[in-house]
C-alpha cells in the first residue's frame, strides 16, 4: 500500500490559503461573480485587452483564466468525488491564454461562461458529505489533493486574480 500526503501546501498553495484567510470559502466563491463584472463597470473595450506590461496578462486574460479555471476545478472536483485517487493533470495557464486566445474573447462570452461555471460547481459542492470532502486525487505536480481542498484554493484564487484585475485597472486606465 502507498501512502500519498494530501493537501500539503507548496508556496503557491500557501499563497492562495494566505490570501483566503478566515474568509467563508462559500461567501467568496459566492461573490466573485458579481465583484468580477464590477471590475469591468466603465472600463472601455481597448482598455481590457491592454496588458499592464509587455508580456503580462490584460484583464480579460485574467477574468477568461478565472472562467476556465473554474471548469478545471469542477473537472477534478468531480472525478476525485466519483473515482477512486484519480490522476490531476497539471496544466500551462499561460500556454492556455495563448493558445486559446484569451484575449479576443468577447467580455460578455467570458464572464457567462463564468457565471454558469460557478454555478454549477456551487451547486455541487453544497451538497457534497464530509467523507466526499475528505476524497482525494492526485496533482501531477503537487501530489494528494482533496475536493474540499481545492475548493478552499479556488476561494483564494479568486481573490489574488481579483486583486490582478484591479491593478491590472489601475495600470492601463
Amino acid at each position: 500500500m502507498h501512502v500519498i500526503a494530501v493537501d500539503t501546501p507548496g508556496d503557491y498553495a500557501r499563497g492562495l490559503l494566505a490570501r483566503l484567510g478566515e474568509r467563508d470559502v462559500f461567501a467568496v466563491l459566492d461573490a466573485t461573480p458579481a465583484a468580477l463584472r464590477a471590475a469591468f463597470d466603465g472600463v472601455d473595450e481597448g482598455a481590457i485587452r491592454r496588458p499592464e506590461k509587455p508580456g503580462k496578462w490584460s484583464m480579460i486574460d485574467v477574468a477568461h483564466h478565472l472562467a476556465d479555471s473554474d471548469m478545471v476545478v469542477g473537472v477534478r472536483v468531480r472525478m476525485i468525488v466519483a473515482q477512486d485517487e484519480p490522476p490531476i493533470t497539471a496544466y500551462d495557464q499561460d500556454l492556455w491564454s495563448q493558445k486559446l486566445r484569451y484575449r479576443n474573447a468577447a467580455l460578455a462570452d467570458v464572464l457567462a461562461q463564468f457565471d454558469a461555471m460557478r454555478a454549477a460547481n456551487l451547486r455541487l459542492a453544497r451538497q457534497l458529505t464530509p467523507a466526499e470532502l475528505a476524497r482525494y486525487g492526485v496533482h501531477s505536480e503537487r501530489g494528494g489533493e482533496s475536493a474540499g481542498y481545492l475548493i478552499r484554493l479556488q476561494a483564494g484564487h479568486d481573490l489574488v486574480h481579483l486583486d490582478q484585475i484591479a491593478r491590472i485597472r489601475r495600470a492601463v486606465a
